[in-house]
């Protein structure tokens, strides 16, 4: 194929324009501002778990509260009922010694769920600090996760205005190439990476192998005008001055 040397040298531009799209794309797969909004995000779930988790246990104890709130209740109302018939005086000497006894079962049966609730009670309060915590702890992380997350904005926008300028700059510079060593050229990049690079000296700028002398050889024989490519990599070499040729 021939291709005026001064058309094959736009070709150095075209392919440094690939290689700043490729970068893009590189960058925009490692950016340290997602990985640290993966870090936040992974953060924050667990702070999310952790505070559900422990809201279960206070809602668990909440349960046990009213449950022993209702039966020490209860019992209250028996003694004070007990109470009052013996106030009353309206009972025979056996249902007098009934209610006594009675009395006394339910002030011991009143003194142990009231220890067992003040029991339930401490822990919750202890559960309520761990909630707290919990959320303190999601609260920071996720005003943490919105300013990593507005870092990744501004650092994405910045890679789209670089990437809107290559393609730009792309959509230009195909316009001055033959159609067929366009598409020699984008097959190349599509299968090895890189379509074309500068012969410097006897090292192909693309694979960077250093051609040996009878392949330069050849080359340096080759008119100016005809595409030659690297026997390695196959991208197209272009010749200038640095070529020593």
């Amino acid at each position: 194929m021939n291709v005026e040397p001064t058309i094959q040298a736009e070709l150095l531009k075209l392919a440094a324009v690939d290689a700043e799209l490729t970068r893009i794309a590189h960058r925009r797969t490692v950016l340290p501002e997602q990985q640290e909004v993966a870090r936040l995000e992974a953060e924050r779930n667990a702070h999310k778990d952790a505070a559900v988790a422990v809201q279960i246990v206070l809602d668990d104890l909440d349960r046990d509260i009213r449950k022993l709130e209702g039966e020490v209740d209860a019992v209250r109302k028996r003694e004070e009922r007990d109470k009052s018939m013996l106030t009353a005086g309206s009972v025979n000497a056996k249902q007098l010694s009934e209610l006594q006894h009675e009395l006394g079962s339910l002030e011991r049966r009143r003194s142990v769920l009231e220890d067992e609730l003040l029991e339930v009670m401490e822990r919750r309060e202890a559960s309520e600090d761990d909630y707290q915590h919990a959320g303190a702890r999601l609260s920071k992380t996720e005003e943490e996760l919105t300013l990593a997350q507005d870092r990744r904005g501004e650092a994405v926008a910045d890679l789209d205005v670089a990437q809107q300028r290559c393609d730009s700059d792309r959509t230009g510079l195909v316009r001055e190439f033959p159609a067929d060593l366009l598409a020699i050229y984008d097959r190349q990049v599509r299968q090895h990476g890189v379509g074309a690079a500068l012969l410097q000296a006897r090292r192909c700028g693309a694979c960077r192998i250093e051609l040996d002398r009878g392949e330069i050889a050849r080359i340096a024989k080759t008119e100016p005008n005809v595409v030659v490519r690297c026997p390695e990599c196959s991208a197209i070499l272009v010749r200038t001055k640095e070529s020593g040729l």
